[in-house]
Order: structure tokens, then sequence, then C-alpha cells
């Protein structure tokens, strides 16, 4: 007897996330396949995380050479070739690209190159042909969102194009304050570029612990960032060869590209969604329940297009948890988003897990905090006055870690061995009674003993 559908699952987006719901799947003996118009990968691998960290390497090189001659260095005829790092870029690109074919094939998972669109309840159409499958996933993540502001949609880059510049801008403006924004204001000063950061608010990374962005703030700017806090851009034009961006306070600049890191927004506006009367937010983003269903009772959605914790480590978890209980019959505890450890690739970098000192007393908490501000051991010889800033949000009530917060050299690689022990639930006594490794920075963790008054 035919099967019913042409495959069981079928995912729109070969991102993260959708390639792991698809090939776990397969693994559990579905029969999948993968839509996917551009090489898979996704916005991680492809115009995201992957290529932003080997540029945030790539310009950090910039601060140790300035920072060697503390230690001895003489550095003679130290140049940058941006097109030689661009070129590295994509070829690492080519090859992780290929690696998550060799998933597919591997796997079993066929992939149906094109742009798909939901046809009807159980049909996907990819480029004029339809294909059919028992269960649909979205899973295509989210697209840079650009505002309507006179002359920005026509001359600004986002971070698509701001990732593969065949010639890196020499003075540039970013327009936004999230972590896009700080990372590339990070990699293009780095890289020599005059860098204006401009947004709205008092200072970036609206969401973040206080004491972080002021320390952020202060270190952008030793490195050479010029802040424009609370200003907006008012408008955006070009002569002769430059772009000319006009401020809301009258500041004008005339430099040689804009970037809109203005935030990203669910990438649904041509899937069909409104046809099949799929809920949506506002925004456009698919709303599902804790298994990720829609409205629709044959699609599903993972990811950035739920626009629940846009991290790709948590696209990854929601589709292998998809994958493992629809096809694996696996009973899974559904994803926590409570306790999510993330990074801001800003130089220097920024992490955290848990609740800011703002959210654990509007959440009601009574709370202790525990905060250290100090020159990293580098820094001392070097002459660089940036300051690590680290700080834990301590539970009165059962000595339970609410949150940790640091600002310096290797934050992320730090915050993500604290993030296992506050996922485990550990306590202020559990850090005390820790022995910390010396000399480290990761050791204030452990001996911070006095709380901030």
């Amino acid at each position: 007897m035919a099967p019913k559908y042409d495959f069981d699952l079928i995912t729109i987006g070969g991102g993260s996330g959708g390639v792991r719901a698809s090939r776990i799947a397969a693994g559990h003996g579905a029969r999948v396949a993968v839509v996917e118009e551009d090489r898979l990968g996704g916005t991680c691998v492809l115009r995201g995380c992957v290529p932003k960290k080997l540029l945030v390497f790539g310009s950090s090189i910039a601060a140790d050479i300035e920072d060697a001659a503390g230690f001895g260095w003489t550095i003679e005829g130290a140049h940058h070739d941006w097109s030689r790092l661009i070129k590295a870029k994509r070829k690492e690109l080519d090859r992780l690209a290929g690696i998550y074919q060799g998933l597919m094939d591997q796997a079993g998972v066929t992939v149906l190159s094109g742009k798909g669109r939901l046809a009807g309840p159980h049909e996907v159409e990819v480029d004029g042909n339809i294909w059919t499958a028992e269960r649909i996933l979205i899973a295509v993540g989210g697209w840079p969102y650009v505002p309507d502001i006179p002359g920005l949609r026509d001359h600004a880059i986002t971070s698509n194009e701001a990732l593969d510049l065949d010639a890196r801008p020499d003075e540039i403006v970013i327009f936004g304050s999230g972590y896009i924004a700080v990372e590339f204001a990070g990699i293009f000063a780095g890289f020599g570029s005059k860098t204006h950061l401009v947004f709205r608010a008092d200072k970036a990374l609206r969401g973040f612990d206080e004491d972080m962005r002021d320390g952020l703030m202060a270190a952008m700017a030793q490195r050479g960032v010029h802040i424009h806090a609370g200003a907006s851009i008012a408008s955006v034009d070009e002569a002769s060869g430059k772009k000319q961006v006009t401020l809301d306070n009258g500041t004008c600049l005339n430099v040689d590209a804009v970037m809109a890191a203005t935030g990203r927004m669910p990438n649904t506006a041509q899937l069909g969604l409104e046809a099949l009367k799929v809920a949506c937010a506002k925004n456009g983003a698919i709303l599902v329940d804790a298994d990720g269903q829609s409205s629709l009772p044959s699609l599903y959605a993972i990811g950035d297009v739920t626009d629940r914790v846009n991290l790709t480590p948590v696209a990854i978890a929601e589709g292998h948890i998809f994958a493992d209980k629809f096809y694996g019959n696996m009973t899974r505890r559904p994803i926590s988003y409570d306790h999510i450890a993330s990074a801001v690739f800003s130089q220097p970098p920024l992490a955290s897990i848990g609740l800011t000192e703002a959210a654990a007393k509007a959440k009601g908490h009574s709370f202790s905090v525990y905060q250290s501000g100090f020159r990293a051991m580098k820094n001392t010889i070097s002459g660089r006055q940036e300051k690590t800033v680290m700080k834990l949000i301590v539970d009165n009530a059962d000595d339970r870690i609410l949150g940790a917060h640091m600002l310096g050299p290797d934050a992320p690689e730090i915050i993500q061995g604290i993030a296992i022990a506050i996922v485990a639930g550990a306590t202020k006594a559990d850090f005390d009674a820790t022995i910390g490794i010396h000399p480290t920075a990761a050791e204030e963790f452990v001996t911070m003993r006095t709380p901030r008054a």
C-alpha cells in the first residue's frame, strides 16, 4: 500500500535547528525532507555566529599587538589584509556547509533545493513542485529588520552584508544597541575603521545587568568606538561616494558605510501562514505550545521563528526534543527557558546566566549582591585600563545563585562552566567551598565573600 504522504516530515529551513530535527527524526526511521533555498547551515553558520566569531578573533589581535609592548615585544610593520581574511572565512563556511550536507546524506534526509512555502496543511510548494508530509516543521529563523527611516533602507547594510564586504570601510556608522551592534562595533574598530555607534537609549545592551552595561560602554570608548547615546538616525543620503548620516540631535556624519543593527524579525512573511490561518504574533512569530505545535495541528515550529529564546543552541535543543518525541517515541522533558546562558562577543566580551539585579528585584526576591571589579593581570603590565567586572546575585532565602554575570576576557568560556552549577541548583556556600584556580580571573567567582552594601 502506497504511503499517504511523500514524507513523514518536511522541514522548511536548513539551519542548525532544522538540520538537527531532521537528522534525528531520520535516525528514528522517519522519511524526512529539508527545504532550503541557500546552502545548508542557516543563519548561525552562514550569516551569524560562526563568521562573526571569526571576525571577532581577527579584530581582537589588534589589541593583543598593542598590549604586547608592555611585555617587551616590538612588532613593526603589522598590517591587516581584509580581503585575505574574507577569503579565508568564505572557505571555512564552504567547509561547514559541506559538513551539514554530509550529515543530511548520512542520515538519509532528502534535501529539496529552493524556496518553500505552505500550500496546504500537509503540502509544501518548492519552486512550483508540491510535496506532502504528515507533519511540517518551520525552522526558517529570523531576518534583519531595518526601520523605515528616510534613506536608511536604501543605503544601509545589515549583518548579512557586513560579514562579507569585499573592502573594509574606513569609517562606518552602526545603528543599534543590541548584541549585534556592539559586536560589529568591536570588529570594525579593531580592524582600524573609525566606528560610530548610534542608539536611542542611554547605554547599549538593554536587558543585561546594569554594571556590565556600564563597564562595556567605558571599555568600548577606551578602544576607540565613538558612542552617540540618546540619538537616532534622522536620514541617510549619498553624495560623492559617501553616506551622509544626519542624527536627530543635528550631528552630521560623512562615512563610507552605514550598518543597521536594529533587531531581527521572524522570517515568516512569505511562508503562506496567513492563508492557512496559522496564529502568529504581531511581529510574525509563529505561536506554538510546549511541543512546538502551532494552531494548525500538522504544523510545528522551532527556533527564532517562534521568538521565544533566539539562540542557536536553543533551536538545536528544541529540534532534538521534537524529533525524539514524535519519531522516537521518547518522553523527554521540554526545554527549560529559565536558566539559559548567553554571551555577547563584544570587545571585551560579556556573558550572563540567570537573573540580573533589576530582574531579581522585579520578581520580589530578597537577595544579596557579590561584586568585584579589577584589572585583569594581563592588563596591569600592558597598561590597558580596562576592567573586568564580575557579579553574583544570591537569594537570601535559600542561598541559591540567581544570576551570574561577567564582563572581561574569556567571560563566555567562564560563564559556561558557572552555568552548569547554577542549572544544578548551586548555592553561594557551594561556590565558597570550591577551591579556585590561581592565578585566574575565574577564581574570583569562588573568592567573593562580602556582599555589596
